[in-house]
Protein backbone atom coordinates (compact mmCIF):
# COMPACT_ATOMS: atom_id res chain seq x y z
CA UNK A 1 0.00 0.00 0.00
CA UNK A 2 0.93 3.50 -0.85
CA UNK A 3 2.68 5.00 2.37
CA UNK A 4 0.92 8.10 2.54
CA UNK A 5 -2.13 6.16 2.47
CA UNK A 6 -1.02 4.11 5.34
CA UNK A 7 0.04 6.81 7.66
CA UNK A 8 -3.38 8.37 6.67
CA UNK A 9 -4.84 5.24 7.79
CA UNK A 10 -2.92 4.79 11.02
CA UNK A 11 -4.02 8.86 11.82
CA UNK A 12 -7.51 7.95 11.01
CA UNK A 13 -7.69 4.91 13.16
CA UNK A 14 -5.71 6.29 16.22
CA UNK A 15 -7.96 9.73 15.66
CA UNK A 16 -11.15 7.30 15.84
CA UNK A 17 -9.94 5.26 19.02
CA UNK A 18 -9.00 8.05 21.28
CA UNK A 19 -12.54 9.36 20.98
CA UNK A 20 -12.94 12.92 22.88
CA UNK A 21 -9.61 13.01 23.77
CA UNK A 22 -7.36 12.20 26.90
CA UNK A 23 -9.21 15.07 29.00
CA UNK A 24 -12.52 13.75 28.67
CA UNK A 25 -11.35 9.62 28.76
CA UNK A 26 -9.86 10.92 32.77
CA UNK A 27 -12.98 12.23 33.16
CA UNK A 28 -15.18 9.51 32.77
CA UNK A 29 -12.23 7.20 34.77
CA UNK A 30 -12.54 9.57 37.52
CA UNK A 31 -16.47 8.61 37.74
CA UNK A 32 -15.70 5.16 38.29
CA UNK A 33 -16.63 5.00 35.15
CA UNK A 34 -14.95 2.66 31.64
CA UNK A 35 -14.72 3.92 28.41
CA UNK A 36 -16.43 2.53 25.76
CA UNK A 37 -13.65 0.69 24.03
CA UNK A 38 -12.18 -0.57 27.62
CA UNK A 39 -15.78 -1.87 28.38
CA UNK A 40 -15.81 -3.89 25.10
CA UNK A 41 -12.27 -5.27 26.24
CA UNK A 42 -13.72 -6.49 29.73
CA UNK A 43 -16.94 -7.95 27.90
CA UNK A 44 -15.22 -10.43 25.19
CA UNK A 45 -12.84 -12.79 25.18
CA UNK A 46 -9.04 -11.48 24.47
CA UNK A 47 -8.83 -10.23 20.80
CA UNK A 48 -11.74 -10.94 19.28
CA UNK A 49 -13.33 -7.69 18.78
CA UNK A 50 -14.52 -6.93 14.77
CA UNK A 51 -15.28 -3.32 14.49
CA UNK A 52 -17.53 -2.22 11.98
CA UNK A 53 -17.96 1.62 11.09
CA UNK A 54 -14.89 2.74 12.58
CA UNK A 55 -14.60 5.96 10.01
CA UNK A 56 -18.58 6.89 10.27
CA UNK A 57 -19.47 10.60 10.02
CA UNK A 58 -22.42 12.33 10.33
CA UNK A 59 -23.50 15.02 8.31
CA UNK A 60 -25.01 17.54 10.49
CA UNK A 61 -23.82 21.29 9.43
CA UNK A 62 -26.22 23.12 11.48
CA UNK A 63 -25.04 24.76 14.49
CA UNK A 64 -21.60 24.58 13.85
CA UNK A 65 -21.58 20.99 13.84
CA UNK A 66 -19.05 20.83 10.78
CA UNK A 67 -16.19 21.77 12.96
CA UNK A 68 -17.30 18.87 15.24
CA UNK A 69 -16.77 15.80 13.25
CA UNK A 70 -15.54 12.49 15.40
CA UNK A 71 -14.60 9.34 13.21
CA UNK A 72 -17.12 6.40 14.69
CA UNK A 73 -19.84 9.20 15.46
CA UNK A 74 -19.83 8.09 19.36
CA UNK A 75 -20.59 4.58 19.49
CA UNK A 76 -18.42 1.69 19.09
CA UNK A 77 -19.51 -1.18 17.27
CA UNK A 78 -19.07 -4.73 15.73
CA UNK A 79 -18.91 -8.78 16.51
CA UNK A 80 -16.50 -10.74 18.93
CA UNK A 81 -16.85 -13.49 21.21
CA UNK A 82 -18.06 -14.65 24.94
CA UNK A 83 -16.18 -17.81 25.61
CA UNK A 84 -15.45 -18.60 22.08
CA UNK A 85 -19.29 -17.49 21.12
CA UNK A 86 -20.47 -15.18 18.49
CA UNK A 87 -22.28 -11.89 19.95
CA UNK A 88 -22.81 -8.65 18.24
CA UNK A 89 -22.15 -5.77 20.08
CA UNK A 90 -22.52 -1.85 20.36
CA UNK A 91 -20.93 0.09 23.20
CA UNK A 92 -21.54 4.14 23.40
CA UNK A 93 -18.62 6.56 23.98
CA UNK A 94 -20.18 9.19 26.39
CA UNK A 95 -16.10 11.40 25.69
CA UNK A 96 -17.34 12.03 22.51
CA UNK A 97 -20.53 14.60 22.19
CA UNK A 98 -21.89 13.01 25.49
CA UNK A 99 -22.74 9.87 23.29
CA UNK A 100 -25.47 11.79 21.85
CA UNK A 101 -27.47 9.52 19.42
CA UNK A 102 -27.79 10.98 15.69
CA UNK A 103 -28.65 9.43 12.33
CA UNK A 104 -25.16 7.76 11.78
CA UNK A 105 -24.72 6.68 15.24
CA UNK A 106 -28.42 5.21 15.16
CA UNK A 107 -27.43 3.41 11.68
CA UNK A 108 -24.71 1.89 13.36
CA UNK A 109 -26.54 0.56 15.70
CA UNK A 110 -29.24 -0.68 13.81
CA UNK A 111 -26.37 -2.28 11.44
CA UNK A 112 -25.23 -4.33 14.33
CA UNK A 113 -29.34 -5.31 15.28
CA UNK A 114 -29.47 -6.31 11.59
CA UNK A 115 -26.33 -8.24 11.34
CA UNK A 116 -27.53 -9.92 14.45
CA UNK A 117 -30.75 -11.09 13.18
CA UNK A 118 -29.80 -12.30 9.78
CA UNK A 119 -26.46 -14.56 11.85
CA UNK A 120 -28.45 -15.66 14.37
CA UNK A 121 -26.45 -14.41 17.49
CA UNK A 122 -26.75 -12.31 20.51
CA UNK A 123 -26.81 -8.95 20.61
CA UNK A 124 -25.70 -6.69 23.74
CA UNK A 125 -26.10 -2.66 23.88
CA UNK A 126 -23.76 -0.90 26.43
CA UNK A 127 -25.62 2.52 26.97
CA UNK A 128 -23.89 5.64 28.33
CA UNK A 129 -25.68 8.92 26.37
CA UNK A 130 -26.88 12.39 26.77
CA UNK A 131 -29.98 11.65 24.44
CA UNK A 132 -30.83 12.87 21.33
CA UNK A 133 -28.61 15.13 19.76
CA UNK A 134 -30.44 18.11 19.55
CA UNK A 135 -28.96 19.89 16.67
CA UNK A 136 -30.30 16.87 14.31
CA UNK A 137 -33.73 17.40 15.61
CA UNK A 138 -36.38 14.83 13.97
CA UNK A 139 -32.96 12.87 12.61
CA UNK A 140 -32.22 11.90 15.64
CA UNK A 141 -35.95 10.97 16.93
CA UNK A 142 -36.04 9.06 13.72
CA UNK A 143 -33.22 7.39 14.80
CA UNK A 144 -34.56 5.76 18.00
CA UNK A 145 -37.78 4.43 16.43
CA UNK A 146 -35.69 2.34 13.53
CA UNK A 147 -33.24 0.95 17.03
CA UNK A 148 -36.67 0.53 18.44
CA UNK A 149 -38.18 -1.74 15.41
CA UNK A 150 -35.35 -3.86 15.50
CA UNK A 151 -35.21 -4.47 19.18
CA UNK A 152 -39.18 -5.68 18.25
CA UNK A 153 -38.53 -7.24 15.06
CA UNK A 154 -35.37 -9.36 16.91
CA UNK A 155 -37.87 -9.91 20.45
CA UNK A 156 -37.90 -13.76 21.24
CA UNK A 157 -35.45 -14.73 17.87
CA UNK A 158 -32.40 -13.35 19.35
CA UNK A 159 -31.15 -12.39 23.27
CA UNK A 160 -31.11 -8.90 23.23
CA UNK A 161 -28.99 -7.39 26.74
CA UNK A 162 -28.97 -4.08 27.46
CA UNK A 163 -26.54 -2.51 30.02
CA UNK A 164 -26.66 0.92 31.52
CA UNK A 165 -23.62 2.48 32.20
CA UNK A 166 -23.90 6.02 33.06
CA UNK A 167 -27.28 8.36 32.00
CA UNK A 168 -30.11 6.83 29.92
CA UNK A 169 -32.84 8.88 29.41
CA UNK A 170 -36.03 10.02 27.75
CA UNK A 171 -36.74 8.41 24.30
CA UNK A 172 -33.47 6.11 24.88
CA UNK A 173 -34.92 4.42 27.71
CA UNK A 174 -37.17 2.34 25.62
CA UNK A 175 -34.56 0.66 23.59
CA UNK A 176 -33.59 -1.09 27.10
CA UNK A 177 -37.51 -1.41 27.91
CA UNK A 178 -37.81 -3.89 24.64
CA UNK A 179 -34.77 -6.01 24.87
CA UNK A 180 -34.71 -9.00 27.33
CA UNK A 181 -32.42 -7.96 30.49
CA UNK A 182 -31.66 -4.65 31.57
CA UNK A 183 -28.18 -4.56 34.16
CA UNK A 184 -27.23 -1.70 35.92
CA UNK A 185 -24.24 0.03 37.84
CA UNK A 186 -24.88 1.31 40.78
CA UNK A 187 -24.33 5.27 41.28
CA UNK A 188 -23.19 5.78 37.90
CA UNK A 189 -26.42 4.48 35.79
CA UNK A 190 -29.91 6.34 36.19
CA UNK A 191 -32.84 5.78 33.19
CA UNK A 192 -35.70 8.08 33.64
CA UNK A 193 -38.17 9.34 30.77
CA UNK A 194 -38.12 12.37 32.31
CA UNK A 195 -35.45 13.85 34.28
CA UNK A 196 -35.34 16.23 37.65
CA UNK A 197 -34.74 19.57 35.59
CA UNK A 198 -38.65 18.54 34.24
CA UNK A 199 -40.32 17.21 37.51
CA UNK A 200 -39.05 20.13 39.34
CA UNK A 201 -40.15 22.76 36.75
CA UNK A 202 -43.89 20.50 36.70
CA UNK A 203 -44.46 19.31 40.13
CA UNK A 204 -42.25 21.27 42.17
CA UNK A 205 -40.94 18.45 43.64
CA UNK A 206 -37.04 18.23 44.44
CA UNK A 207 -35.70 14.77 43.71
CA UNK A 208 -32.13 13.65 42.65
CA UNK A 209 -31.09 11.50 39.37
CA UNK A 210 -30.63 8.77 41.81
CA UNK A 211 -33.57 8.87 43.72
CA UNK A 212 -35.23 9.04 40.63
CA UNK A 213 -34.04 6.29 38.34
CA UNK A 214 -30.96 5.05 39.80
CA UNK A 215 -29.77 1.43 40.06
CA UNK A 216 -31.66 1.17 43.44
CA UNK A 217 -34.72 2.42 42.44
CA UNK A 218 -35.33 0.01 39.23
CA UNK A 219 -33.95 -2.65 41.56
CA UNK A 220 -36.23 -2.85 43.96
CA UNK A 221 -39.19 -0.46 43.08
CA UNK A 222 -40.23 -0.43 39.49
CA UNK A 223 -38.41 -3.80 38.27
CA UNK A 224 -37.18 -2.21 35.57
CA UNK A 225 -33.61 -3.65 35.76
CA UNK A 226 -33.20 -7.47 35.96
CA UNK A 227 -29.46 -6.97 37.48
CA UNK A 228 -27.65 -4.11 39.47
CA UNK A 229 -23.83 -4.72 40.31
CA UNK A 230 -21.47 -2.42 42.34
CA UNK A 231 -18.80 -1.43 39.20
CA UNK A 232 -18.97 -1.44 35.00
CA UNK A 233 -16.12 -4.40 35.55
CA UNK A 234 -18.28 -6.46 37.95
CA UNK A 235 -21.19 -5.77 35.58
CA UNK A 236 -19.43 -7.15 32.47
CA UNK A 237 -18.27 -10.11 33.80
CA UNK A 238 -21.72 -11.01 35.18
CA UNK A 239 -23.05 -10.27 31.65
CA UNK A 240 -20.70 -12.54 30.45
CA UNK A 241 -21.84 -15.70 32.85
CA UNK A 242 -25.36 -14.74 31.81
CA UNK A 243 -24.74 -15.45 28.11
CA UNK A 244 -23.00 -18.51 29.22
CA UNK A 245 -26.92 -19.59 30.01
CA UNK A 246 -28.63 -18.90 26.89
CA UNK A 247 -28.59 -20.02 23.45
CA UNK A 248 -27.62 -18.16 20.82
CA UNK A 249 -30.57 -17.62 19.18
CA UNK A 250 -34.38 -19.48 19.07
CA UNK A 251 -33.15 -21.68 16.75
CA UNK A 252 -30.42 -23.16 18.80
CA UNK A 253 -30.02 -25.13 22.21
CA UNK A 254 -28.53 -23.96 25.23
CA UNK A 255 -24.75 -24.26 25.34
CA UNK A 256 -23.93 -27.39 27.17
CA UNK A 257 -21.53 -27.47 30.30
CA UNK A 258 -19.70 -30.13 31.11
CA UNK A 259 -20.81 -31.07 35.04
CA UNK A 260 -18.99 -32.79 38.17
CA UNK A 261 -22.25 -33.86 39.81
CA UNK A 262 -24.51 -36.97 39.21
CA UNK A 263 -28.11 -36.82 37.74
CA UNK A 264 -29.41 -39.27 40.74
CA UNK A 265 -27.34 -37.49 43.84
CA UNK A 266 -29.74 -37.76 46.81
CA UNK A 267 -29.99 -34.91 49.19
CA UNK A 268 -31.02 -36.27 52.57
CA UNK A 269 -31.44 -31.61 54.35
CA UNK A 270 -34.28 -31.46 51.70
CA UNK A 271 -36.43 -34.22 54.10
CA UNK A 272 -35.68 -31.92 56.75
CA UNK A 273 -36.03 -28.72 54.85
CA UNK A 274 -39.96 -28.16 55.15
CA UNK A 275 -40.78 -27.03 58.63
CA UNK A 276 -43.84 -28.83 59.85
CA UNK A 277 -45.51 -25.67 61.42
CA UNK A 278 -47.64 -24.80 58.35
CA UNK A 279 -46.50 -21.28 58.83
CA UNK A 280 -43.10 -21.20 59.51
CA UNK A 281 -41.11 -19.51 56.73
CA UNK A 282 -37.73 -21.26 54.88
CA UNK A 283 -35.61 -20.30 52.27
CA UNK A 284 -36.91 -21.66 48.59
CA UNK A 285 -33.58 -20.72 47.32
CA UNK A 286 -31.73 -23.38 49.67
CA UNK A 287 -34.30 -26.11 47.85
CA UNK A 288 -32.84 -24.90 44.69
CA UNK A 289 -29.82 -24.58 44.88
CA UNK A 290 -29.83 -28.13 46.46
CA UNK A 291 -31.15 -29.79 43.02
CA UNK A 292 -29.33 -27.43 40.47
CA UNK A 293 -25.95 -28.92 39.20
CA UNK A 294 -22.98 -28.13 41.73
CA UNK A 295 -25.40 -25.08 43.63
CA UNK A 296 -24.90 -22.84 41.05
CA UNK A 297 -28.04 -20.59 40.32
CA UNK A 298 -27.92 -17.34 38.93
CA UNK A 299 -30.64 -15.17 40.43
CA UNK A 300 -32.92 -12.66 38.48
CA UNK A 301 -34.52 -9.45 40.06
CA UNK A 302 -33.37 -10.39 43.21
CA UNK A 303 -34.27 -7.50 44.59
CA UNK A 304 -37.96 -7.24 43.46
CA UNK A 305 -40.58 -8.99 44.14
CA UNK A 306 -39.29 -11.17 46.82
CA UNK A 307 -42.18 -13.02 47.26
CA UNK A 308 -41.01 -15.09 43.71
CA UNK A 309 -37.61 -16.14 42.93
CA UNK A 310 -36.47 -16.54 39.03
CA UNK A 311 -33.36 -17.42 37.39
CA UNK A 312 -30.96 -19.84 35.56
CA UNK A 313 -29.68 -23.22 36.82
CA UNK A 314 -28.47 -26.61 35.00
CA UNK A 315 -29.64 -29.74 35.02
CA UNK A 316 -27.17 -32.43 33.74
CA UNK A 317 -25.52 -29.80 32.15
CA UNK A 318 -28.34 -28.10 30.44
CA UNK A 319 -29.59 -24.64 30.88
CA UNK A 320 -33.55 -24.84 32.84
CA UNK A 321 -35.41 -21.53 33.94
CA UNK A 322 -36.56 -21.59 37.62
CA UNK A 323 -39.60 -19.88 38.67
CA UNK A 324 -40.24 -20.43 42.78
CA UNK A 325 -42.48 -19.13 45.34
CA UNK A 326 -40.35 -17.83 48.34
CA UNK A 327 -42.08 -18.44 51.73
CA UNK A 328 -39.63 -16.22 53.02
CA UNK A 329 -41.67 -12.91 51.76
CA UNK A 330 -45.22 -12.19 52.45
CA UNK A 331 -45.73 -16.25 53.20
CA UNK A 332 -44.78 -16.97 49.43
CA UNK A 333 -48.11 -15.29 48.03
CA UNK A 334 -48.92 -14.03 44.67
CA UNK A 335 -49.58 -10.38 43.72
CA UNK A 336 -48.84 -7.90 40.71
CA UNK A 337 -44.93 -7.42 40.74
CA UNK A 338 -44.57 -11.09 41.20
CA UNK A 339 -47.05 -11.92 38.83
CA UNK A 340 -45.25 -9.53 36.11
CA UNK A 341 -41.86 -10.67 37.39
CA UNK A 342 -42.46 -14.31 36.74
CA UNK A 343 -44.41 -14.31 33.52
CA UNK A 344 -41.82 -12.32 31.61
CA UNK A 345 -39.07 -14.72 32.60
CA UNK A 346 -41.43 -17.87 31.30
CA UNK A 347 -42.17 -16.12 28.11
CA UNK A 348 -38.61 -15.28 27.64
CA UNK A 349 -37.44 -19.29 28.36
CA UNK A 350 -40.41 -20.26 26.61
CA UNK A 351 -38.71 -18.48 23.00
CA UNK A 352 -35.87 -19.62 23.95
CA UNK A 353 -36.56 -23.34 24.18
CA UNK A 354 -35.45 -23.40 27.78
CA UNK A 355 -37.15 -25.71 30.03
CA UNK A 356 -39.04 -24.61 33.15
CA UNK A 357 -38.68 -26.01 36.60
CA UNK A 358 -41.49 -24.80 39.18
CA UNK A 359 -41.24 -25.06 42.71
CA UNK A 360 -44.76 -23.98 44.76
CA UNK A 361 -45.29 -23.56 47.69
CA UNK A 362 -48.25 -20.94 47.32
CA UNK A 363 -51.06 -20.40 50.47
CA UNK A 364 -53.05 -17.81 47.49
CA UNK A 365 -53.44 -14.44 45.71
CA UNK A 366 -52.62 -11.38 48.44
CA UNK A 367 -55.64 -10.59 49.49
CA UNK A 368 -56.58 -6.35 49.81
CA UNK A 369 -58.23 -3.26 47.91
CA UNK A 370 -54.73 -2.38 47.29
CA UNK A 371 -54.10 -5.15 44.67
CA UNK A 372 -57.62 -5.67 43.86
CA UNK A 373 -57.28 -1.58 42.53
CA UNK A 374 -54.43 -2.24 41.09
CA UNK A 375 -55.75 -4.56 38.81
CA UNK A 376 -54.59 -7.98 40.36
CA UNK A 377 -57.15 -10.18 38.02
CA UNK A 378 -55.11 -8.77 35.13
CA UNK A 379 -51.97 -8.96 36.01
CA UNK A 380 -52.45 -12.55 37.99
CA UNK A 381 -54.31 -13.52 34.42
CA UNK A 382 -50.41 -12.61 32.95
CA UNK A 383 -48.64 -15.56 34.78
CA UNK A 384 -51.61 -17.89 34.18
CA UNK A 385 -51.18 -17.42 30.64
CA UNK A 386 -47.44 -17.54 30.27
CA UNK A 387 -47.50 -21.20 31.85
CA UNK A 388 -50.39 -22.06 29.39
CA UNK A 389 -48.78 -20.44 26.57
CA UNK A 390 -45.13 -21.98 27.34
CA UNK A 391 -44.35 -25.43 24.98
CA UNK A 392 -41.04 -25.91 26.33
CA UNK A 393 -40.97 -28.93 29.12
CA UNK A 394 -42.49 -28.20 32.12
CA UNK A 395 -42.22 -29.55 35.45
CA UNK A 396 -43.39 -28.61 38.85
CA UNK A 397 -42.63 -29.47 42.47
CA UNK A 398 -45.24 -29.22 45.28
CA UNK A 399 -43.35 -28.25 48.54
CA UNK A 400 -46.01 -27.38 51.43
CA UNK A 401 -48.72 -25.60 49.81
CA UNK A 402 -50.46 -25.04 46.76
CA UNK A 403 -53.91 -23.58 47.27
CA UNK A 404 -56.71 -22.24 45.27
CA UNK A 405 -56.14 -20.23 41.77
CA UNK A 406 -52.95 -19.92 42.95
CA UNK A 407 -52.30 -23.47 42.51
CA UNK A 408 -54.12 -23.82 39.04
CA UNK A 409 -51.47 -20.62 38.10
CA UNK A 410 -48.51 -22.02 39.43
CA UNK A 411 -47.73 -24.52 36.43
CA UNK A 412 -50.44 -27.16 37.70
CA UNK A 413 -51.46 -30.30 35.35
CA UNK A 414 -54.82 -27.95 33.95
CA UNK A 415 -52.08 -25.40 32.37
CA UNK A 416 -50.27 -28.81 30.24
CA UNK A 417 -47.87 -28.96 33.29
CA UNK A 418 -45.62 -32.10 31.79
CA UNK A 419 -44.72 -34.00 34.88
CA UNK A 420 -45.82 -32.62 37.97
CA UNK A 421 -44.62 -34.20 41.32
CA UNK A 422 -45.62 -33.21 45.35
CA UNK A 423 -43.64 -34.28 48.27
CA UNK A 424 -45.20 -36.48 50.79
CA UNK A 425 -46.11 -33.35 53.01
CA UNK A 426 -47.84 -31.05 50.66
CA UNK A 427 -51.38 -29.93 50.90
CA UNK A 428 -53.19 -29.20 47.25
CA UNK A 429 -56.57 -27.81 48.01
CA UNK A 430 -59.43 -24.49 47.60
CA UNK A 431 -57.98 -23.19 50.66
CA UNK A 432 -56.33 -24.13 53.92
CA UNK A 433 -58.05 -26.44 56.29
CA UNK A 434 -58.51 -24.04 58.34
CA UNK A 435 -60.17 -21.33 56.82
CA UNK A 436 -62.30 -24.71 54.83
CA UNK A 437 -63.68 -25.62 58.28
CA UNK A 438 -65.14 -22.16 59.41
CA UNK A 439 -67.11 -21.97 56.36
CA UNK A 440 -68.10 -25.89 55.84
CA UNK A 441 -68.62 -26.49 59.65
CA UNK A 442 -69.12 -22.74 60.88
CA UNK A 443 -71.16 -23.85 64.13
CA UNK A 444 -69.31 -27.03 65.23
CA UNK A 445 -66.06 -25.00 64.46
CA UNK A 446 -67.00 -22.18 67.70
CA UNK A 447 -65.97 -25.66 69.76
CA UNK A 448 -61.89 -25.93 69.84
CA UNK A 449 -62.09 -29.36 70.41
CA UNK A 450 -64.25 -30.10 67.26
CA UNK A 451 -62.35 -27.44 65.22
CA UNK A 452 -58.79 -29.31 65.75
CA UNK A 453 -60.92 -32.48 64.87
CA UNK A 454 -62.35 -31.42 61.53
CA UNK A 455 -59.46 -29.64 60.40
CA UNK A 456 -57.28 -32.83 60.72
CA UNK A 457 -60.16 -34.90 59.31
CA UNK A 458 -60.33 -32.08 56.17
CA UNK A 459 -57.02 -32.45 55.78
CA UNK A 460 -56.54 -36.18 55.61
CA UNK A 461 -59.39 -36.21 53.52
CA UNK A 462 -59.17 -33.01 50.87
CA UNK A 463 -55.66 -31.87 51.08
CA UNK A 464 -53.38 -34.82 50.67
CA UNK A 465 -51.46 -35.14 48.02
CA UNK A 466 -52.66 -38.38 47.29
CA UNK A 467 -56.13 -37.12 46.75
CA UNK A 468 -54.38 -34.99 43.77
CA UNK A 469 -52.47 -37.83 42.37
CA UNK A 470 -55.54 -40.15 42.34
CA UNK A 471 -57.25 -37.69 40.46
CA UNK A 472 -54.65 -37.88 37.72
CA UNK A 473 -53.44 -33.67 38.61
CA UNK A 474 -50.22 -35.02 40.38
CA UNK A 475 -47.73 -37.58 38.17
CA UNK A 476 -46.00 -38.96 41.59
CA UNK A 477 -45.54 -38.54 45.21
CA UNK A 478 -42.18 -38.34 46.02
CA UNK A 479 -39.52 -38.22 49.11
CA UNK A 480 -37.93 -34.90 49.01
CA UNK A 481 -34.33 -36.34 49.11
CA UNK A 482 -34.66 -37.71 45.62
CA UNK A 483 -36.21 -34.47 43.95
CA UNK A 484 -33.31 -34.05 41.83
CA UNK A 485 -33.24 -37.45 40.15
CA UNK A 486 -37.30 -37.02 39.33
CA UNK A 487 -36.71 -34.37 37.98
CA UNK A 488 -33.57 -35.16 35.34
CA UNK A 489 -35.27 -38.71 34.55
CA UNK A 490 -38.39 -36.35 33.45
CA UNK A 491 -36.27 -33.34 31.84
CA UNK A 492 -33.90 -36.83 29.42
CA UNK A 493 -37.73 -37.83 28.51
CA UNK A 494 -38.98 -34.45 27.41
CA UNK A 495 -35.94 -33.55 25.77
CA UNK A 496 -37.81 -33.88 22.02
CA UNK A 497 -41.45 -32.66 23.27
CA UNK A 498 -43.10 -31.34 20.41
CA UNK A 499 -46.55 -29.15 20.90
CA UNK A 500 -48.87 -28.07 17.98
CA UNK A 501 -50.99 -24.74 18.67
CA UNK A 502 -53.63 -23.67 16.86
CA UNK A 503 -52.98 -20.51 14.05
CA UNK A 504 -52.69 -17.54 15.46
CA UNK A 505 -51.27 -14.05 14.15
CA UNK A 506 -50.53 -13.51 17.50
CA UNK A 507 -51.76 -13.77 21.18
CA UNK A 508 -53.58 -11.02 23.26
CA UNK A 509 -51.77 -11.16 26.36
CA UNK A 510 -53.64 -9.46 29.12
CA UNK A 511 -51.53 -6.37 29.52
Amino acid sequence: MHSANTSKLNLKRQEAIIGGGQKRIDLQHSKGKLTARERIEVLLDPDSFEEYGLYVEHRCSDFGMEDKKHPGDGVVSGQGMINGRLVFVYSQDFTVMGGSLGEAHARKICHILDKAMQVGAPVIGINDSGGARIQEGVDSLGGYGEIFQRNIDASGVIPQISLIMGPCAGGAVYSPALTDFTIMVENSSYMFVTGPEVVKTVLSENITQEELGGASVHGAKSGVAHLTFKSDIEALLQTRRLLNFLPLSNRESSPEIPIDDTFDRIDVSLNTLVPDSPNQPYDIVELIEKILDEGDFFEIQANYAKNIIIGFGRMEGQTVGVVANQPMQLAGCLDIKASEKSARFIRFCDAFNIPLLTFVDVPGFLPGSDQEHNGIIKHGAKLLYAYGEATVPKITVITRKAYGGAYIVMNSKHLSGDVNYAWANAEIAVMGPEGAVEIIFREEAKNPETKIKKVNEYREKFTSPFVASSRGFIDEVIRPQNTRKHICTALQILKKKKVLKPWKKHDNLPL
